[in-house]
């Protein structure tokens, strides 16, 4: 009798890699496609059919996204400079307020905390176009427009990132091990910070993962809250340079789209048994 997981390859795995193997293709091939579409000469960007391998690879893409971006009157590292800023504000930001949200929506027993999951889950429904006007209007009253918080607070809570914590918490985290930490004098505090976030890594670092994507490719702010130039992101910035270039701002769109799409590659290859492990434990039981 064969095993259902062996060590070694096995023939009856076969039908298994018949499945994967197609899956994997299908799902890799919008990476590839970023990737083979950066280095593409012009010819090779308004073929037609579109291909999608680049046959003669070229450099130019990149070295014309240089050359605009050294004429620009704010330097590229100082919009550099603000994506970190603002993304590593986000990323920290999130994941304090939504662990510690989570954290009493799980374990605290107090009135309306089903409510406030239920808004939360709603809050999911939402596209960004849908909020857009509200969210505007609270940063005008608020007065943090065309600052650093207009770039941070409107993207900070993320309802996503509060419900994978507040479901990992209730499957990683035994309600036995809470009583036995408060029997021992142990406060709020100490048991969010010493019991449940070192139970919940790996939720916090696909939190994390899913705040820096959400930061660092976002054009949002920068658009509608921000009017200086100097404290717009790098995202916004590649826009405008691909934009302002016409037919040969293509290759250049081409070019930024794979210079802001590595982050995200690298930091989920860093994370993702983290992310596997999130996801097998972050729905019902």
């Amino acid at each position: 009798m064969s095993k259902v997981n062996p060590k070694r390859f096995h023939k009856n795995q076969i039908p298994l890699y018949l499945y994967l193997i197609p899956l994997m293709i299908f799902m890799g091939a919008p990476i590839l496609f970023i990737i083979n579409h950066a280095f593409k000469p012009m010819d090779e960007l308004f073929a037609f059919p579109p291909q999608f391998f680049v046959y003669r690879p070229t450099l130019e893409n990149f070295n014309a996204l240089l050359r605009v971006a050294a004429g620009s009157t704010v330097p590229i590292s100082r919009y550099l400079f603000n994506s970190i800023v603002v993304t590593a504000s986000v990323v920290f930001g999130t994941i304090i307020t939504s662990s510690m949200a989570a954290f009493a929506l799980s374990k605290m027993r107090f009135r309306g905390s089903a409510i406030l999951f239920t808004i939360n889950n709603l809050a999911l429904m939402f596209v960004p176009a849908a909020v857009v006007v509200p969210r505007y209007m609270i940063i005008t009253n608020i007065g943090i427009e065309n600052t650093f918080l207009a770039h941070i607070l409107p993207i900070m809570a993320t309802p996503v990132v509060m419900f994978l914590l507040k479901q990992n918490i209730d499957n990683q985290v035994p309600d036995s091990l809470i009583e036995a930490a408060t029997v021992d004098g142990a406060g709020a505090w100490f048991v969010y910070k010493s019991v449940v976030l070192p139970l919940i890594k790996p939720a916090l670092a696909t939190g994390a993962i899913l705040a820096f994507q959400l930061s660092w490719n976002n054009l949002e702010t920068s658009q509608l809250f921000v009017t200086s130039e100097s404290i717009r992101t790098l995202a916004f910035y590649m826009t405008t340079l691909s934009a302002a270039g016409g037919i040969a701002g293509q290759g250049m769109a081409a070019a930024a789209g794979l210079v802001m799409f590595i982050p995200n590659l690298l930091l989920f290859i860093v994370m993702q048994s983290r992310v596997m492990n999130t996801m097998a434990h972050s729905g019902l039981k």
